[in-house]
C-alpha cells in the first residue's frame, strides 16, 4: 500500500488498506503522501485515526501492572472513604468506565433564593418533564435541592413535574457554598439509595446562573463527565456515530440511544452549536449534563394533586468544608427586571456615532409608552462607550438582553441598531412583535423581525416617538416598512 500513490485510491479503499498496516512509520509516510497529493480531509482523517489506533495499542502493550483498568478508580493523594459507605465523596476520583454501568432519569438541580425556587428551576423542571414524557417508559424527573428547610420546596418541585424530589437540609447551607454543595449533589448522584437503583443519572440539568455555573462544573467533574454550558435548546434522539474514537473501529457505525442534544450559541454569535456527550469504548460520560439559560423554556402550571416521592438525603458534612465563614454581607438592589414589560426598546452598537444621544432618543421612546423599559445588546455593555452622566446609569450589564443577559418575550420589542447575533436573538425572539431599525438591509435581525425599517436609528426613533404619542405607530411602521 505504501508503495502506491494514495491519490490513486478512493477514501474507502484507503480505509480498508490502512487496517492491515501496523507500522507507524509507513502510516506517517502515507499521510505525508496524501498531504502532498490530493490533500483530502477525509482521507487524512482515516489515516490519522489509524495512526492513533496503532499508537494506543502500543501503549497498552507496554503498560505495567499499575495501568488503569476498566472500572478501577485512580484516587488523588488525598484518600477518602468510599461514597458507597455513605461517607464524604472524594475530592476527585477519575473512573475510566463502569463495567455494565446503569444510568437512568433526568436530574434537575433546582436553585433557590430567599426560600423560593428560581424561575429557571421551574422552567428546567417543565422541560425535563416534556423530555421524559417522550420516553414512554419509567424514566423519571428527579429534582435536587440543597439548603436549609427545603422539604416544602421539594414538594413544590413535585407539583411542577418531578417524580422524585431529593433534598439535603443543613442550616449551614442556607447560602450557597461551593465545596459542600458540590459534594452533597455529587454524593446524591453516586450513592446507593432505596429510591435509586442505578449507578448515576443519565442526564443532569443545572441553571446557567452564577451559582449554577459554579456548581455544574464542579459536580460534573466529580462525576467524571462533561458539561455543555449556557444552552437554550434540548432534544433527545438516537444518534448514528462513525467517529472511531466513539465506535472503537474506523469505518464502523454505531447507533447510540437517547443522546441529549444540547444547543447553544457558538462563539461567533451567529450560529448554534449542538453538543453531544457520548461514551468512548473504554470511557463513560454520564451524566450527560448542561447548564440552561434562564427563560429558555416554559414552566409547567403547578398541579397540587400530582403525586411524587420526596426524599431526605443524609451525609455527614465535615467541618473542614466550612472553614471559610461568611460573617456579614450586603443585600444588593433588586436590579432591573425587564421580563414583565409590555414594551422593550433595545439599542445596540448603532448608537456608536453619538452614544449619549442614542440613549436619550431610546429613553424618549420608552417614556412614550405606558409600560416600557430600555434594553441593551451585549455590544453596548462591552464597548465602554463614553457617555454623559445623566445617561450613564442606563449603561449597565443588568439591562443586557441575550444569552448572558435577560431573556424577554414582551408583546412589542423594538431593536434599534442591533445586528441580530444569535447571542442576542435567544434573549428576545419569542417576543410577539419585533420591529428592527437598521441601516444594513442584510443584518441578521431582518430574518426574524416582523417589521424591518431601513434607516438610521437617530432619524427613525424620534419619528416613532412622535407616532406613539399621537397614537399613530401602526401607520408609521407601515409607511417605513414599505
Amino acid at each position: 500500500m505504501t508503495d502506491t500513490n494514495p491519490g490513486d485510491r478512493t477514501v474507502e479503499e484507503i480505509e480498508d488498506d490502512v487496517r492491515t498496516i501496523e507500522d507507524p512509520g509507513k502510516l506517517s509516510d502515507l499521510l505525508s503522501a496524501e498531504e502532498e497529493g490530493k490533500d483530502r480531509k477525509t482521507a487524512k482523517e482515516v489515516i490519522q485515526a489509524r495512526i492513533d489506533e496503532v499508537a494506543e495499542d502500543t501503549d497498552v502493550g507496554e503498560a505495567t501492572d499499575d495501568t488503569e483498568t476498566e472500572g478501577e478508580y485512580e484516587a488523588t493523594a488525598e484518600d477518602v472513604e468510599s461514597p458507597d459507605e455513605g461517607e464524604a465523596t472524594a475530592d476527585k476520583k477519575h473512573v475510566r468506565a463502569l463495567e455494565n454501568g446503569v444510568y437512568r432519569d433526568m436530574w434537575v438541580y433546582c436553585e433557590t433564593q430567599g426560600g423560593e425556587l428560581l424561575d429557571v428551576s421551574k422552567e428546567m423542571l417543565g422541560k425535563a418533564r416534556e423530555l421524559m414524557d417522550g420516553y414512554g417508559d419509567d424514566e423519571r424527573v428527579v429534582a435536587v435541592l440543597v439548603g436549609d428547610d427545603m422539604e416544602e420546596l421539594a414538594e413544590e418541585c413535585v407539583s411542577l413535574g418531578a417524580n422524585v424530589a431529593v433534598y439535603h437540609d443543613d442550616d449551614r447551607l442556607e447560602r450557597f457554598r461551593h465545596k459542600p454543595y458540590a459534594e452533597v449533589v455529587a454524593d446524591m448522584a453516586r450513592a446507593n439509595a432505596d429510591w435509586k437503583d442505578y449507578d448515576k443519572p443519565r442526564y443532569f440539568l443545572f441553571p446557567a446562573t452564577n451559582n449554577g455555573r459554579d456548581l455544574s462544573a464542579q459536580v460534573q467533574g466529580e462525576l467524571d463527565s462533561g458539561l455543555a454550558s449556557d444552552c437554550s435548546g434540548l432534544t433527545i434522539t438516537d444518534e448514528l456515530i462513525s467517529n472511531p474514537v466513539k465506535t472503537g473501529e474506523p469505518g464502523e457505525k454505531i447507533e447510540f440511544e437517547r443522546i441529549l442534544h444540547m444547543q447553544r450559541p457558538d462563539f461567533s454569535g451567529f450560529e448554534y452549536s449542538t453538543i453531544l456527550c457520548i461514551d468512548n469504548p473504554d470511557r463513560e460520560f454520564h451524566p450527560q449534563g448542561c447548564s440552561v439559560i434562564p427563560g429558555s423554556f416554559d414552566a409547567m402550571a403547578p398541579d397540587g394533586d400530582r403525586e411524587g416521592e420526596v426524599v431526605s438525603h443524609d451525609i455527614d458534612l465535615p467541618d473542614d468544608w466550612f472553614r471559610v465563614e461568611v460573617t456579614e454581607w450586603d443585600t444588593l438592589d433588586t436590579g432591573v427586571d425587564l421580563t414583565g414589560r409590555e414594551v422593550i426598546v433595545a439599542i445596540g452598537r448603532g448608537i456608536g456615532d453619538d452614544p449619549t444621544e442614542g440613549i436619550e432618543l431610546a429613553l424618549d421612546l420608552v417614556d412614550a409608552f405606558e409600560d416600557a423599559d430600555l434594553g441593551l445588546s451585549r455590544g453596548v455593555v462591552t464597548a465602554s462607550y463614553s457617555v454623559e452622566g445623566h445617561v450613564e446609569r442606563y449603561v449597565s450589564e443588568e439591562r443586557q438582553i441575550g444569552e448572558t443577559g435577560q431573556v424577554v418575550a414582551p408583546p412589542l420589542y423594538i431593536a434599534a441598531g442591533i445586528s441580530g447575533a444569535i447571542q442576542h436573538k435567544v434573549g428576545m425572539d419569542e417576543s410577539d412583535t419585533i420591529i428592527a431599525i437598521n441601516t444594513d438591509t442584510d443584518a441578521d435581525i431582518r430574518d426574524f423581525s416582523d417589521f424591518f425599517i431601513e434607516g438610521d436609528m437617530f432619524d427613525v426613533l424620534p419619528r416613532l416617538t412622535d407616532a406613539v404619542q399621537a397614537g399613530e405607530l401602526d401607520a408609521v411602521v407601515a409607511e417605513d416598512d414599505d
